[in-house]
């Protein structure tokens, strides 16, 4: 490690950040020798979506939320579909500056305008690569009586989801895989995913759902969607998984989407060990 550089301990790379530098993911630097998120209250996105595109299908059906993303990401999956936000850093994509007081006070004056609309959600690029921002928009959020949405990869560590989850009303976690070395491959931890799901399931105020997107020849086997549903059902059964579908993108043209009737035949699958399995992009 060069001198003057510090450990980032927001996920598992542990990027040594050189004063100035920014880590992997793009979104964190170092400034006086501590890693802080690099435009904490940068935002690339806002938009209101209904919360079944999240996807949350078991929480508030029919209501929507005030979606915010920014940009960066902590892992490089080749079929991304935000690739323009989240693979990207400062300076590579358009943002403006939105306070957390700011994204209260829409959300209120939405809420009284509609009141389906029933809080935030943390979304589109990875928004734990700044969680001090998602922790201090929460607060607040919470404070005027409303909900807060998390939707991540969950490639954190334990202490940044056990600051955020106490805040988190409904989650949806992106499990991309259930075999170690693929997860390697696209610069992530198994492990700290799953540790990610057992911290958020054990919280009691949060409900949540977990998305697998089906990539042909990555994840696409009987055998891998049963051991993955047999694992969430070991720490949930009430956890509600996705099952979705691949369509070619950003680095990955080279293969077709992935059939409708294998998202259904993974779908049934994962339904001999889970309650609530539903099917997406099909």
């Amino acid at each position: 490690m060069s001198a003057g550089s510090a450990v980032c301990t927001t996920c598992p790379r542990h990027c040594a950040v050189a004063p100035g530098a920014m880590g992997a993911c793009r979104a964190r630097t170092n400034v006086d020798g501590a890693v802080v998120p690099l435009g904490y209250d940068h935002v690339t996105s806002l938009a209101v979506d209904p919360i079944e595109k999240k996807p949350i299908a078991r929480w508030k059906g029919g209501s929507t939320v005030l979606s915010l993303g920014s940009y960066g990401c902590n892992l490089r999956c080749p079929w991304c579909q935000n690739h323009g936000i989240s693979q990207v850093g400062e300076g590579e994509v358009p943002w403006r500056r939105v306070s957390p007081q700011e994204i209260a006070a829409l959300a209120v004056r939405l809420n009284h305008e509609d009141p389906r609309m029933v809080g935030v959600a943390y979304t589109y690029n990875e928004p734990l690569v700044r969680w001090e921002y998602v922790r201090d928009c929460a607060r607040l959020v919470h404070d005027v009586g409303l909900s807060n949405v998390l939707v991540s990869a969950g490639c954190v560590s334990a202490e940044v989801v056990q600051t955020v989850a106490p805040l988190i009303d409904a989650a949806n976690i992106d499990l991309k895989v259930f075999r170690s070395k693929t997860y390697q491959s696209l610069g992530g931890d198994l492990a700290a995913v799953q540790e990610t799901i057992r911290l958020l399931a054990a919280t009691p105020t949060c409900h949540l759902e977990v998305t697998t997107l089906v990539v042909p020849g990555i994840n696409d086997t009987d055998e891998e969607m049963d051991e993955l549903s047999s694992w969430l059902v070991s720490v949930d059964p009430g956890i509600v998984l996705h099952v979705s579908r691949f369509f070619p993108h950003w680095r990955m043209q080279d293969r077709g989407p992935t059939s409708i009737a294998r998202v259904y035949e993974l779908a049934d699958v994962a339904r001999r060990n889970l309650a609530h399995v539903y099917t997406g992009n099909c």
